[in-house]
């Protein structure tokens, strides 16, 4: 199997570099910076579709999710752009899953091999993305499988929203959309989006 190119190793030694885990779902504009700093031109390689040649290897492909998927969110945090390569990390998510590499990765690499799934505004995707969390705890052990549950929470919590509204009404502002009675009332919950 060929190896992963230096560019996209280096992806992955950032993002799972264990002082970066607590960053990964918070609001952390210092981290958002550090991505922005060593990444933004990989991020424009990769949305212009010149880094497809990552995909050769699971780890590539791995590499190029992260890029797609959690670099968009880091890069354009409150801004529309966040979301315009889900599309695309979507398709490759299931393509690399369909050819088996997320088996071929370790548990924490398996998380994000399945969030651009759950960032999908797709009942299919999401009940799918459910179904790899599952399979994933499944396969850990006992003392492991705490350590994951919460991921499959949120898949199921994601699931919840797009079999309720068929959208994420938190992005509702953002992209111009208008929201509904039902999603106005979900959105003045305490804790709800995203």
């Amino acid at each position: 199997m060929p190896t992963p190119p230096n560019e996209a190793l280096a992806v992955l030694a950032f993002w799972f570099d264990s002082s970066h885990h607590e960053h990964w779902f918070a609001v952390d504009p210092a981290f958002d910076t550090a991505i922005r700093t060593s990444f933004a031109d990989t991020w424009r390689l990769a949305t212009e579709g010149r880094l497809e040649h990552w995909a050769d290897t699971p780890q590539g492909w791995l590499a190029l999710l992260i890029v797609l998927d959690q670099f968009s969110r880091n890069l354009y945090r409150r801004d529309r752009r966040a979301w315009t390569q889900d599309l695309q990390a979507q398709r490759l998510a299931l393509w690399g899953i369909e050819e088996g590499f997320d088996l071929c990765l370790p548990p924490l690499q398996r998380v994000f091999a399945y969030l651009p799934l759950e960032h999908a505004e797709d009942i299919g995707l999401q009940q799918r993305c459910v179904a790899l969390f599952e399979a994933l705890c499944r396969d850990l052990s006992p003392e492991q499988r705490h350590s994951y549950t919460g991921y499959l929470d949120y898949a199921q919590r994601h699931a919840a929203v797009i079999e309720r509204f068929g959208r994420f009404p938190h992005r509702n502002a953002l992209l111009g959309r208008t929201s509904s009675p039902q999603e106005q009332a979900y959105l003045a919950e305490a804790g709800a989006g995203f």
